[in-house]
């Protein structure tokens, strides 16, 4: 599995991530034909070699060609992602940054996310940055991100709404869940669509994780440092089906005075919000009162929103929150030809690296009902398929 290791001893902007792949090997031709398709112009992109401490990376500029750029909404740039010629999948990661970075703008200035009007992040680099990385990580088949803690910077800096301390207010909001450190530094080594970026694409944060290396890019940094060469890193490689890892959030909380059907429905709400398990046990609780444990599992930037769900569906106090890694086997969904027409199955690999088919429950369910066969012959016939050698 492609997996990538981004290193953040420079910090992160949205310039450098998309300099990194570059430089690893993205190829600025096809990206710039890409772009291309979005219906903002007025700008000119180039990339360039530039040295950091004797250390060469590639460094990503765009320069529009006016000072002042339009004031855009969530809905404006939501039709600018919605006419370029990228997948679906770029399309809705590249939304839900922008989202992601309307309510923590919202937060800020006490606004609802949709009467957020961006300045800096609405700009036409802004836009250029969070779109071409999502489509850079997808176009160089990077599956796993893995992100190293974020230094971050103090003093100040000036924005559209004046001077304001670094990190600035978006940031540090983004990054709620995310492990940081003091880089030492007066300057600003996080911008918030640096942070934006490395928590929608990371699938965890923390060390190198075990890995072949294939490629190296370096992205340079605008800034010459005092103390560091100003480079972002990554490294791509693959990552062996019995190594792959990836970092977990689980909440847990006891509760003995909930209605079962409000029970159910939360289960459906934290599915929703996108919890990768929710399990109900059963335990005793004080005073001899049976009760229900509510283990749910989510990714790490998940925490907040998974929580809110659990206390607001539900008559918890406190929820315990702990951070987990878990191994997992390489998996897919992938469609198959069967007797009664296409059907999608999971596609596992095992340890070995052989291959093997699970059914997907509704997928089956929908064939079954469809022919009026019982659903255990669907099953029963993907199941078959791992006999055939």
């Amino acid at each position: 599995m492609k997996t990538a290791y981004l290193d953040c001893f420079s910090g992160i902007s949205g310039d450098m991530f998309l300099g990194a792949l570059l430089d690893a090997g993205l190829s600025f031709n096809e990206l710039k034909h890409k772009l291309q398709t979005l219906p903002v112009d007025g700008y000119h992109l180039e990339i360039r070699k530039e040295a950091r401490n004797l250390i060469f990376g590639t460094r990503f500029v765009v320069t529009p060609e006016k000072k002042e750029q339009p004031h855009r909404n969530l809905e404006a740039i939501r039709d600018i992602i919605e006419q370029g010629s990228f997948n679906e999948t770029v399309k809705k990661k590249s939304f839900e940054i922008f989202e992601d970075l309307a309510k923590v703008e919202g937060n800020v200035h006490n606004l609802p996310p949709e009467e957020v009007h961006f300045h800096e992040i609405g700009s036409v680099d802004s836009i250029i940055d969070i779109v071409g990385t999502v489509y850079g990580i997808e176009r160089l088949g990077i599956q796993i991100l893995t992100v190293s803690p974020l230094p971050l910077g103090s003093g100040f800096v000036e924005t559209a709404h004046g001077r304001i301390p670094v990190p600035s207010p978006a940031t540090i909001a983004i990054l709620k869940g995310v492990p940081v450190f003091d880089s030492g530094l007066h300057h600003e080594m996080v911008t918030p669509t640096g942070a934006a970026l490395a928590k929608g694409l990371a699938s965890s944060f923390g060390s190198i994780p075990p890995m072949v290396i294939q490629n190296v890019g370096y992205g340079a940094g605008k800034r010459e440092l005092p103390d560091r060469p100003n480079l972002l890193r990554i490294l791509i490689g693959d990552q062996q089906a019995e190594d792959q890892t990836d970092t977990v959030v689980i909440l847990e909380t006891n509760i003995d005075d909930t209605n079962p059907e409000w029970l159910g429905y939360l289960m459906d709400r934290l599915f929703d919000a996108g919890a990768l398990d929710v399990v109900f046990s059963p335990v005793q609780m004080k005073k001899n009162r049976p009760g229900i444990q509510v283990h749910v599992m989510g990714r790490p930037e998940q925490k907040d929103s998974l929580m809110e769900i659990m206390f607001v569906e539900s008559t918890t106090l406190g929820i315990r929150f702990r951070y987990s890694q878990r191994k997992v086997l390489e998996n897919c969904i992938t469609e198959i030809d069967s007797p009664w027409g296409k059907i999608r199955v999971k596609k596992v690999t095992n340890r070995d690296g052989t291959p093997f088919f699970l059914p997907e429950y509704e997928d089956c369910r929908k064939v079954a009902l469809e022919n009026n066969l019982p659903l255990k012959e669907i099953f029963y016939w993907v199941m078959a398929l791992n006999k055939i050698k």
